[in-house]
C-alpha cells in the first residue's frame, strides 16, 4: 500500500552504488574457511581481488569465533541458505522473529563485482542500504542471476563434499515465509565452529577455475522475476536488484526492486500481497485514502490522480501522489504512482517511488514491470500449530512439549491438550490464575530444553518418553464437564496427585522393591 512509514524507510535507504569491471584473473586467496555442521563441512575459497574488505571482514569474524554456533537461519531450497546472525547463537535471542536481524556491531561498504550468482558461491547479506552488510551471508543453492551485480560475491564451495552439505541444508523443511524461512530441525543447519585453514591442508580441493562472470549486454532486456511462494511473476527492469526484506512489520513489502541512481535518487518498484478480506477493490483504495488523510490534512502529501483501470484484463485501480519528506539531507520532492490489482481473493499492490524531477523518466519502466504481472500457482506452506507454539510462541520462543511432539505420533495429543487450555482451564478464575502462574515457572526453563531438543534428536526421544504418562493423564480433562471453580479446583488437584503419583511415587517403590530384592 502507498505508506509514508515505508516510503520514508525506502528513501532513507535508496542511495547509489557503483559496479567495477570484470578483472583479468580472478585473485584465490591462500586461506580457507571451513564450516562444521551438524550436517557436513563447508569449504570456502575466497575471492579478495573482487571484494577485498568483504574477505577480510569474513577472515576476522571467523577467526575470533564469530560464526561458532550460529545457525543457517534462512533456508529457500533452489536459492539459498542464509548464515551468520549472532542472535541466532543458544542464549543470544528471546525470540524466533528476532532471528535475521542481528549483525556484528559494523558495516562493510557493498563490493558488488561481476561474479555471477552460480550455484555454491558465497556472498554476503544485506539490506536496502547497499553498504549495510554485516556478519551474515548465504550460499546460492541455485543458479540466481537477479543477484549478480547487487550482491558482495566474495567466495565460492572449494568441495564435492561441501556441495552435499549444501544440498542437506538447503533440503531440510521449512514453514516459509510464515516463519522467515527458519528449519523446522535448524540443529542440523548449525555451524558449530567456524575456522580457517590453509587450502594445502584440504586434501580433496576442486580446480574450478575462473568463476563465471557477467558480461555487458549490448541490448536492455529484462529479467523474469518468480516468486512461487508468494504466486505472482513480472519482468524486472534491466540491471535492478529484486529483494525479499524481512517482514519487520505488517506494512513491509514483500518484494523490493531498485534501479540506479538518477539524479541523486534512486527508484523503487514494491509489491505487496494482501488478503480481500471480503473487501471489495472500491472499499480498499478508500480505506487506503483514509489512511493517508493526516498527511494530506498536514499538507505533506497530495492525491493527484486517482481512476480505476483495466491491466491484463483484470480489474485495478491506480492512485498518483506526490509528497515532500524531511530528510538528514534536506526536502526531498517524491512522488508515487501505485496500482492496485483484484485477483482472486487478493490484493497485489505495486507501488513505484521516484524524485519528482525523475518520476516520469523511470515510469515507462514501471508501467512495463506493471503489465508483465502475473499470477502464478502459490507454494506457501503454513506451519503446523504446533511448530508455531513451539517456536513462535509469545514466552519467550520454545514449548519443550510441542517441540518433542512436533512430527510424531503425539502431535495429535498435544493438540487435544491446547484445546483444553482454550476451552476448559480458561475458562474459569482457577483455571486462568493457574496457568498463568505455571506459564511463568515452565518458561523459565522450556526454551532451553527445547533447544537441546533440536541439537539431539536422541535428548528429545528421552523428553518424548518422559512426558508421555503426563500427556495421557491431562487427557483426562476431555471427558469431564466442568460446571464451577470447585470442580475445577477438585479435578486439578486430582490431576497433579496422578503425576505426583507416576513420576515420584512409582519410581520410588520401585526402587525399594529393588533393594529388598537385592538384600535377599
Amino acid at each position: 500500500m502507498l505508506n509514508l512509514g515505508v516510503a520514508a524507510i525506502l528513501i532513507t535507504f535508496l542511495v547509489a552504488f557503483g559496479i567495477p569491471h570484470a578483472s583479468a584473473q580472478t585473485e584465490i586467496s591462500d586461506t580457507v574457511v571451513v564450516l562444521h555442521t551438524k550436517s557436513g563441512e563447508i569449504v570456502i575459497e575466497l575471492f579478495p581481488g573482487d571484494a577485498p574488505k568483504t574477505v577480510e571482514n569474513f577472515l576476522n569474524l571467523t577467526e575470533h569465533g564469530f560464526y561458532d554456533r550460529t545457525v543457517f537461519h534462512r533456508v529457500i531450497k533452489d536459492f539459498m541458505i542464509q548464515g551468520g546472525d549472532p542472535k541466532t547463537k543458544p542464549g543470544g535471542y528471546k525470540e524466533l522473529r528476532e532471528w535475521g536481524s542481528g549483525n556484528s556491531g559494523h558495516n562493510i561498504p557493498g563490493e558488488f563485482n561481476t561474479i555471477m550468482h552460480k550455484r555454491g558461491i558465497v556472498s554476503m547479506a544485506r539490506g536496502l542500504d547497499p553498504d549495510s552488510a554485516s556478519s551474515q551471508f548465504f550460499i546460492v543453492h541455485k543458479d540466481t542471476p537477479h543477484l549478480d551485480q547487487n550482491y558482495a560475491a566474495f567466495g565460492r564451495l572449494a568441495t564435492n563434499s561441501s556441495y552435499v552439505t549444501l544440498d542437506t541444508i538447503a533440503n531440510l523443511e521449512t514453514g516459509g515465509q510464515e516463519t522467515n524461512d527458519i528449519p523446522y530441525t535448524w540443529g542440523e543447519a548449525e555451524i558449530l565452529k567456524a575456522e580457517t585453514r590453509a587450502r594445502s591442508e584440504i586434501p580433496d580441493l576442486l580446480d574450478l577455475g575462473e568463476p563465471d562472470r557477467v558480461q555487458t549486454p549490448s541490448v536492455e532486456v529484462p529479467q523474469k522475476y518468480s516468486n512461487d511462494k508468494l504466486g505472482f511473476s513480472f519482468n524486472t527492469p534491466t540491471g535492478w536488484l529484486v529483494q525479499e526484506p524481512q517482514k519487520a512489520n505488517p506494512d513491509t513489502p514483500d518484494v523490493v526492486a531498485i534501479g540506479s541512481k538518477i539524479g541523486g535518487f534512486t527508484p523503487a518498484i514494491s509489491v505487496s500481497v494482501e488478503d480481500t478480506s471480503g473487501m471489495s477493490l472500491a472499499e480498499y483504495a478508500e480505506s487506503i485514502k483514509k489512511k493517508l488523510q493526516p498527511a494530506i490534512a498536514a499538507g505533506t502529501l497530495q492525491i493527484t490522480k486517482e481512476e480505476n483501470a483495466t491491466v491484463n484484463g483484470n480489474q485495478a485501480f491506480i492512485r498518483v501522489a506526490k509528497g515532500q519528506f524531511d530528510m538528514p539531507t534536506g526536502m526531498i520532492n517524491v512522488m508515487f504512482e501505485e496500482t492496485t490489482l483484484s485477483l482472486g481473493d487478493k490484493f497485489y499492490v505495486i507501488t513505484y517511488t521516484n524524485s519528482e524531477n525523475d518520476f516520469e523518466k523511470t515510469e515507462p519502466k514501471y508501467q512495463a514491470l506493471v503489465s508483465s504481472f502475473q499470477v502464478v500457482e502459490s507454494t506457501t506452506v503454513v506451519p503446523p500449530e504446533e511448530y508455531k507454539e513451539a517456536n513462535n510462541g509469545n514466552e519467550d520462543g520454545g514449548c519443550l512439549v510441542a517441540t518433542a511432539a512436533y512430527g510424531t505420533e503425539m502431535a495429535d495429543q498435544v493438540q487435544l491438550l491446547r484445546e483444553i487450555r482454550q476451552n476448559v482451564l480458561m475458562q474459569t478464575g482457577s483455571g486462568a490464575s493457574f496457568m498463568t502462574a505455571f506459564n511463568q515457572f515452565y518458561y523459565s526453563f522450556s526454551p532451553a530444553v527445547a533447544d537441546w531438543e533440536r541439537q539431539s534428536p536422541a535428548f528429545k526421544q528421552v523428553v518424548k518418553a518422559a512426558i508421555t504418562p503426563m500427556l495421557l493423564t491431562l487427557s483426562v480433562m476431555s471427558h469431564v464437564d466442568i460446571d464451577s471453580e470447585q470442580q475445577m479446583v477438585g479435578y486439578g488437584v486430582g490431576l497433579i496427585l496422578m503425576n505426583a503419583a507416576l513420576y515420584f511415587v512409582a519410581p520410588a517403590l520401585v526402587i525399594i522393591q529393588v533393594k529388598r530384592l537385592l538384600r535377599k
